[in-house]
Formats: C-alpha cells, structure tokens, sequence
C-alpha cells in the first residue's frame, strides 16, 4: 500500500510506492553500509548490558520500565526538537518523516497510563538521561549533519528489534492486549517496516556529504550507543536496589518436589488423572543437551533482533 511522506522540501507531499524502491547494490561507501560496519562493536557492547539481557529474557520490573519510558521521553523529545529545527536543513532534510517515526506523543500516552493524568509532575531526567540529552541539542544547533547518527540510530532500532521487545514487555508485565503502555512501539503510519527502513537508508545514502563528514557522523552514532549504554546502566543499578516483585509474564514455577498441588498445572484441576507434573517433565527435557542447543540459538537470535532498538 502507498503511503504518504512529508516531502524533504516541507512543501507539498509526495506519494512514493515503498514497492517501486528497487534494492540497489550497496556500495562500501554509502553511508548506511559504514553506520553498519562501524557500530558492530558497540552494538555488541549494547546488546550485552545487564539490563538489555534481563529485558531479553523477560526479567523486568514494571516501575524499571516505567523509568526507562521516562529516559526515552525525555531523549525523544529533544531529538524531535532538533529535528523540528532542521526539517528544512539539507543536510538532515530528506530524513524527516514526523508523521512515520515521531514517537514523543506515544510516549506521552505511556507514561499517562503509568503515572496517570498528572505524569508530567511525577517524571524528571535522570543524570545520564540529561548528558544525552544535551549532547543531542548541542548536535542539532551546533552540527546539525550529526544529528542524522542520532535519528537512524533510534528510529532503525525501533523498526527493528524494538517490535521484539514490545511483545516481551507485553507477556512480561501483562500489559493489555490494546497495546497501553507499549504505544511507543506501535507505527500506525508505516505499513511495511521493512520497506520503509529501505527507503530510510535510501535517503541517507542520498545526502550530499563529504567522507569526513561520513566519519564523523559513525563517529557520532558510536557516542550514541554510549550514551544509552549508560543510561542501561544507570537503570539496572537503580533495578538492583529494588526490592524482588513476581513478573507477572512469568508461570508459577514448581520444582518437581514437595506436594504436586502446589504445581499451576495440578492434574485434578486439568481434569485428568495423571498424578505427574507437566512442568517438572518439562524442566527435564530443558535439560537435555539438544533442547539447550536450539534455547541458546532462539536467544541469540532474539538478541541480535533486538540490538537495533536496544542501543
């Protein structure tokens, strides 16, 4: 299905066909292909924080997302700002598509349903929020070129892995199933992210920039990536000092012993007469070297899923 995108110009818009973008060869040379390359470290880096594995496997506390959706609003609203800024800039122009990938309004939304209607009382920027939070208006007044590395950074990870990580946070703290809570995740006005973040890298390779300038805006993408890995940081120390709460994702969990009724799958309330645990056999077959290989693989993949969002 077309769609429609905010012309580079902000004049008039001009409907493009996501389909008619043919998938070029991509040259060592284009700005998209030395983003990839030079980032792979701290993608790893990203992707190997505490607080992203924990997330990852579903570990997560409501009022730790809580507070990592206020960091996300706090750092969105100044790159939306910036961006705003410059929408008529050539050098960040024809990467401006607000009504595809803005996401302060969805945060806004999240944190009203966390915080309820007085939320913008109960939030302030945290200390490692703020640096990136400054390093971002300084880029946008200062050298607006870099803000591109802010914006593909964030916007390509939450096209990417951040899908992944909306269905954990749903499953993991019960979220309703008419998304509150997750709507920074949902693009109502991209109908194809995968097209969408080809006509992105499309446009970025398209800019008129000089190799220096290619360098220095990897460069900037990998502050970017430190940048959010100590913002994690700063969460999973702040995770650490609160206390234990059940993750309501979870199943009840029963280790084989002791009295079967304490099982969630208890026979007589299955309306069988097996007196086994379904969960201690399953326990079992986790057990088994095979089934370990393929969890580790499906973990893997999941991981390198999520690296785009998580930065």
């Amino acid at each position: 299905m077309p769609t429609a995108l905010e012309s580079p110009e902000g004049g008039e818009e001009d409907t493009l066909h996501y389909e008619e973008i043919e998938d070029d060869a991509v040259s060592p040379m284009d700005l998209s292909e030395l983003l990839k390359e030079g980032t792979k470290e701290s993608h790893d880096r990203a992707e190997n924080t505490q607080f992203v594995k924990d997330f990852l496997k579903g570990r997560i506390k409501k009022e730790l997302f809580k507070l990592a959706t206020v960091a996300l609003y706090f750092t969105y609203s100044a790159l939306e700002e910036e961006m705003d800024r410059n929408k008529d800039n050539p050098v960040f122009a024809p990467l401006y598509f607000p009504v595809e990938l803005h996401r302060r309004e969805a945060l806004a939304k999240d944190l009203k349903y966390f915080y309820g209607e007085d939320w913008k009382e109960k939030i302030q920027c945290s200390e490692a929020t703020q640096q990136y939070v400054d390093r971002i208006h300084h880029v946008g007044q200062h050298e607006p070129e870099l803000l591109v590395a802010h914006a593909y950074t964030r916007y390509m990870g939450d096209l990417s892995g951040g899908q992944v990580l909306k269905k954990v946070a749903q499953r993991a703290l019960k979220l309703p199933s008419t998304e509150e809570g997750i709507q920074f995740y949902v693009f109502d006005n991209v109908s194809n992210a995968q097209q969408f973040k080809q006509l992105y890298r499309a446009r970025m390779n398209a800019l008129d920039l000089d190799k220096n300038t290619k360098e220095r805006i990897v460069e900037e993408a990998n502050k970017a990536f430190r940048f959010n890995m100590q913002v994690f940081d700063e969460l999973d120390k702040i995770g650490r000092s609160l206390g234990e709460e059940a993750q309501d994702g979870g199943f009840p969990v029963h280790d084989g012993k002791g009295d079967i009724r304490k099982c969630p799958y208890y026979a007589d309330k299955l309306g069988t007469a097996s007196p086994s645990c379904p969960f201690h056999a399953a326990v079992g077959l986790a057990r088994q070297p095979l089934v370990q290989l393929v969890l580790a693989a499906c973990m893997a993949v999941a991981a390198g899923a999520a690296a785009w969002y998580i930065l």
